[in-house]
């Protein structure tokens, strides 16, 4: 969860740290700080933004051109300057930043404690530098080697950055299923969590394995793995414009990137998709595409708002492609010794690729010789590293923490696969097939013309802000655009939401609606358009307000409900890519009005590599 920059050159390392860690604070922003090799091994650090170690350091005299830095997330301990990092070894000598979580920092901090240590900080991390120091003291190799012995010795996941005052020219980093990714410059180097505090300055990359150290010193870069074998740097061009990663003119990260769902929806199917000659290339399948077309049994692992766009990929699948889907959650999958086959396909979905729960369950999967896809949008990321084969969304970095582009996104991937399959299997009728397509190569317009509803959707937020908990209804393919919208007002407004298939709602939830109860009905005009009125009109009954997403055109349900919002059109199967555009408004323009935090909602953070 946490970022972590570092930096080795010939520029002011605290300049670009800092930078840096503005870049990388969608990952944690609970408190930051900096160590800097400054005529010694100097610490800075403050609970809070990254702003505020800003405000900290100012007057300081900082020259130095190496150094480290760290934006928290908390997971051992609370956040507050103690405990946030760089953390020192008890002498002094060593610091480090670390992303992730030592599981047997317990055991390990009662032996050094029987040795003599102490510790100031709750974090598992303190623990971690001492483990590696008191290695270093009581043998007769370097500090890269006591790393080595360390890293084998400790149990959990870890991205680490380490500088030690008696090699001020040096760094040391080394990952386990936390990300990192080093940039090589002209005579410069820097490592990151992800390539967005990079591209600034170097578009050359290289992407660090699991089990593998960096050092870097006198402008060389060397790898070898934990068992001190030399690996060679592959050294990768990251496409990534700076503007991607700036707000463009917008107030906030997540309006920008609701904003640009026409063109990152595009992106998506971008020299994959061509309608008018029934064209759908899907190269990163190509290899499992008969195993993907004769699988008796499709497994689907993510989290949140990824285990969303899988809810819809289920329906997809079993409609276009007539094969069993199964949704799970990730960080359920591999706790109820799952029933995999060999053979069995699980399709792993992952906006940053690196989250901690999915890698876990694909990782069992492929223990028990499952075919594992993998749908991400980071070039690079765990989960393509991890999968037997995937497509890339292409969707642009995403910094807002509640995901918005990347649901849209993955639900495009999702439905290209599908096409692809019943294509191939026969289970989709070619003219069918070939109007599928031109309807999905529509959608980015529909989606723009549904972007349109923005100025009629803040006015409805303004009466509903102060509300203290809302309900979601839809069904079938809007079912989980309900639990979408529900997910997303959760995130950053702070109101209490559920989602809940509409029919349902008369087995329990029904029970708390009244005329303080905002209940916002996906109603567009699908299969279960009279079905969905007939709940209306029982909310209605029990004084309910509500807010209905309706097909443009919809001369009924305006005629029974507080407020309507009209968006284009489209296949029953495509309908959540243009209904969930409202919703995200809407928790948008709520959060605005309730002063929340927009793009760093309390308690979240957008990268999620701990369990």
């Amino acid at each position: 969860m946490c970022g972590i920059v570092a930096y080795i050159g010939h520029q002011k390392a605290s300049d670009v740290i800092i930078k840096g860690l503005k870049r990388l604070e969608y990952r944690g922003y609970d408190s930051a700080g900096i160590a800097l090799m400054d005529g010694g091994l100097n610490v800075y650090k403050k609970k809070g933004k990254v702003s505020e170690l800003e405000d900290f350091i100012k007057g300081e005299d900082l020259k130095s051109t190496v150094g480290m830095g760290h934006t928290r997330w908390a997971t051992h301990g609370e956040p507050n300057d103690v405990n946030a990092h760089p953390h020192f070894s008890q002498s002094g000598n060593l610091a480090i930043i670390h992303n992730g979580i030592i599981e047997n920092y317990a055991a390990l901090k009662k032996d050094l404690e029987g040795k003599g240590y102490t510790f100031k900080s709750e974090t598992d991390s303190e623990v971690f530098i001492n483990f590696i120091e008191d290695i270093y003291n009581n043998n007769d190799g370097t500090l890269e080697e006591a790393v080595r012995l360390a890293l084998t010795k400790v149990v959990g996941a870890y991205a680490i950055v380490i500088l030690s005052k008696e090699k001020p020219n040096q760094l040391i980093a080394a990952r386990k299923g936390s990300p990192m990714v080093i940039g090589v410059g002209r005579n410069e180097f820097f490592i990151a969590s992800d390539a967005t505090p990079i591209v600034e300055y170097t578009n050359e990359v290289v992407y660090v394995n699991d089990y593998e150290i960096a050092v870097i010193k006198d402008s060389e870069l060397t790898i070898r793995d934990t068992k001190d074998v030399k690996m060679t740097p592959y050294i990768q061009k990251v496409d990534m414009e700076l503007e991607a990663i700036e707000k463009g003119g917008f107030e906030h990260f997540m309006l920008k990137e609701i904003f640009e769902q026409p063109k990152s929806i595009k992106d998506c199917f971008r020299g994959r998709l061509i309608a008018n000659n029934g064209q759908l290339v899907l190269g990163g399948i190509r290899e499992y595409a008969n195993a993907l077309t004769n699988a008796e049994r499709i497994v689907i692992v993510a989290c949140g708002t990824s285990w969303h766009a899988g809810l819809v990929a289920e329906y997809i699948f079993e409609e276009f492609c007539r094969i069993p889907v199964e949704v799970e959650y990730a960080s359920e999958f591999r706790y109820r010794n799952p029933i995999i086959r060999e053979g069995d396909i699980v399709i792993a979905i992952s906006q940053s690729g690196e989250t901690a729960d999915t890698l876990a369950a694909m990782e069992l999967a492929k223990s028990k010789g499952a075919i594992v896809l993998g749908v991400c949008n980071v070039v690079g990321s765990s989960i393509s590293r991890v999968s037997h084969e995937g497509v890339y969304t292409h969707a642009g970095p995403e910094i807002g923490v509640a995901s918005t582009k990347a649901f849209t996104a993955q639900l495009t991937v999702l439905t290209m696969i599908a096409l692809r399959v019943a294509h191939r299997k026969g289970t989709m009728a070619e003219q069918r097939y070939r109007s599928f397509l031109a309807e999905l190569e529509s959608i980015p317009a529909k989606v723009e013309k549904a972007l349109k509803t923005d100025d009629q959707v803040k006015k409805i937020a303004a009466l509903f802000k102060d509300s203290r908990n809302c309900l979601y209804l839809g069904r079938g393919y809007n079912f989980p655009v309900a639990l979408e919208g529900a997910l997303k007002l959760k995130e950053i407004s702070y109101i209490h939401a559920e989602g809940y298939p509409a029919a349902e709602m008369k087995h329990g939830p029904i029970a708390l609606i009244d005329e303080e109860m905002p209940v916002v009905v996906i109603a567009t005009r699908d299969s279960s358009y009279d079905k969905i009125v007939s709940n209306i009109q029982e909310v209605k009954a029990r004084k309910g307000k509500v807010i209905a997403i309706v097909s443009e055109g919809d001369s009924l349900i305006p005629g029974m409900v507080d407020h309507t919002i009209e968006v284009p059109g489209t296949h029953d199967a495509l309908m959540p890519m243009v209904a969930t555009i409202p919703l995200q408004l809407l928790s948008y323009h709520i959060a605005v009005m309730r002063n929340c935090n927009v793009d760093q909602p309390r308690n979240l953070a957008k990268s999620v590599t701990v369990e």
